[in-house]
């Protein structure tokens, strides 16, 4: 026998709607309660730029002024200065800030995506149970003390000591050894810079790779309940193209990708006589690695947009035939029409709207992504690279080449 609802199963049921108004992507976890706790944010993730520049200070300036100690701001010539170390500047004074302030963003673009599922009708009364349940589960995944301790730990274990040691520092003397050849033991800067700069990078990118799989793991979830789709909602994607509006959102994570694979490259093409050429295999990773990231979790509902799509085309075609031959009954051979007729008075332009309504089915997509964000996406991870010609040719004759493609 069933229980009676209570009065507190009733709130936790509004809760639970309350959630899917609201839902954040990046409100909550131990970070965020820890610089609500230091003044660095506010609920709404307000205090951005204090909140970027403490980071990203907190990154860079101590390399600097170790390195300022030491002499090897500028004027070492045994070793890469500080000051000459692209990779270091852009991680910390581009990437970092990009990374952090995307949360706003984030927050800003997504916080309704949920909301939008219920608006539009998508999730049945009978099916909303689950997916108040699945935005339950995604924000106590969100809130996971253990998740981002996991991370910490995975940074230090694995993203220092193995990452960054044998596959990203520069294989040369630099500024932050102590040794004048590569791979020396570190000095204080390079402490800093492994221990506490790294590890803070390392922790902001992966605690967003976390979130995106958040994202898709909750999408997912959504994708296995029964939806409600509309095969002639004229957006083409039965009513879920509000989805394909989140890929905006992650342009900043995408910039930051580019950023930081541009200064990786210009400081094996500064240093070690390396070409632009050369890391085209690279770039072309990156790139699709973001693109993956951004849409990936839009794929979860190719299988119901497929489902849809065949039976609106099944549907809408044996509307169609009955309409067609109740047509030609009337209008091309003069027969008598029966008492449930399909047609209307307006038989021409009725016709010629079911047949607009079968085009859209038909070209209906099976995944709500369009063009213009799949580009603004790949655009946004090029970006940070375009300086990077000129190390190719002369500016002129780049801007030459420019103007003769557009003019």
């Amino acid at each position: 026998m069933c229980p009676t609802p209570t009065v507190d199963g009733k709130r936790r049921l509004d809760a639970g709607f309350s959630s899917a108004h609201d839902f954040s992507l990046v409100l909550g976890g131990p970070l965020y309660q820890l610089l609500q706790a230091t003044r660095l944010s506010g609920e709404a993730l307000d205090l951005l730029w204090r909140r970027i520049l403490f980071i990203s200070l907190l990154c860079w300036l101590p390399l600097f002024v170790l390195s300022a100690l030491r002499g090897r701001v500028l004027g070492d010539p045994s070793s890469v200065p500080f000051l000459l170390d692209v990779e270091v500047h852009i991680r910390f004074l581009v990437a970092v800030p990009l990374l952090v302030g995307a949360e706003l963003l984030v927050h800003q673009r997504m916080r309704m995506v949920l909301q939008q599922f219920l608006t539009r009708n998508l999730i049945g009364d009978d099916t909303r149970p689950r997916f108040d349940a699945a935005v339950a589960s995604a924000m106590r995944l969100r809130n996971s003390v253990l998740a981002e301790v996991l991370l910490i730990a995975f940074v230090y274990g694995v993203g220092v000591l193995i990452v960054w040691r044998q596959y990203m520092a520069l294989n040369t003397a630099t500024w932050f050894t102590a040794a004048d050849g590569p791979g020396g033991r570190l000095s204080l800067a390079g402490l800093w810079y492994g221990y506490v700069s790294m590890p803070v990078f390392q922790f902001l990118l992966l605690r967003w790779y976390f979130r995106v799989s958040i994202w898709a793991r909750l999408l997912w979830q959504v994708s296995r309940i029964d939806l409600k789709l509309m095969p002639t909602h004229p957006d083409r994607v039965g009513g879920l193209a509000f989805i394909s509006g989140t890929a905006y959102a992650f342009v900043p994570l995408a910039l930051a990708h580019g950023a930081v694979l541009a200064g990786f490259i210009a400081n094996r093409i500064f240093h070690l006589g390396a070409t632009l050429p050369q890391f085209k295999m690279e770039i072309g990773a990156v790139v699709a690695f973001v693109e993956c990231l951004v849409f990936g979790p839009l794929l979860v509902f190719v299988v119901q947009l497929s489902r849809a799509k065949r039976t609106g085309l099944r549907e809408y075609g044996a509307l169609a035939a009955r309409y067609v031959r109740e047509f030609d009954d009337k209008w091309v051979r003069g027969k008598a029409t029966t008492e449930d007729e399909l047609l209307g008075s307006g038989d021409i332009q009725s016709l010629a709207d079911l047949g607009n309504s079968f085009e859209v089915v038909r070209s209906m997509r099976l995944a709500p992504i369009t063009r213009d964000p799949i580009i603004q996406v790949g655009v946004a991870a090029l970006l940070p690279l375009a300086p990077l010609l000129l190390t190719m040719m002369p500016l002129e004759e780049l801007l030459r080449r420019l103007f003769g493609i557009i003019f």
